[in-house]
């Protein structure tokens, strides 16, 4: 066998049909498409349309919340911190969300950066940084450092 030789299976390929041009070719005038009506004009998107009946997506019913006042942190593991100071791109004595930035340990600080507890804290940090979970500030003031909050105080909740 041969490139030259190869050809596809009997039947496996057709002719494309050309449409409209005139009645003599069997499709022409209408195009295969029927006669007059919305459908048989070009441009027509018709998903989720059921001809007057309520839609499925209307019918069915609809799961799920979001708030309104939410808000999307970035986030950083205290691991990433320390891996970023050992390189010397960041300062262990004054780590602010600027200087996350700049340091490329964060992309962009969106409604501001959080500190999470996975990873191993650095030693002797001045955090301030908009929040940050329990484990991470236990963590960072066991290694010698301190955390700083910048956004609004959550309540304790009352037991």
């Amino acid at each position: 066998m041969k490139l030259n030789e190869l050809s596809p299976n009997a039947g496996s390929t057709h002719d494309r049909h050309r449409v409209g041009r005139g009645v003599g070719s069997g499709k022409g005038k209408t195009g295969g498409r029927g006669v007059k009506g919305q459908k048989s004009r070009s441009g027509v998107a018709l998903n989720g349309f059921e001809g007057g009946q309520m839609p499925i997506y209307m019918r069915l019913p609809k799961r799920g919340f979001k708030a309104l006042n939410s808000k999307n942190h970035a986030w950083v593991n205290l691991g990433r911190l320390n891996k970023a100071i050992e390189a010397g791109k960041l300062k262990a004595s004054d780590i602010t969300e600027e200087t996350l930035i700049e340091a490329g340990v964060v992309r962009r600080a969106k409604d501001g950066i959080r500190l999470l507890g996975k990873g191993e804290a650095p030693k002797n940090a001045k955090i301030t940084v908009t929040g940050a979970s329990k484990g991470a500030i236990e963590a960072i003031e066991k290694a010698g450092g301190s955390v700083t909050l910048t956004g609004p105080a959550t309540a304790e909740k009352a037991e």
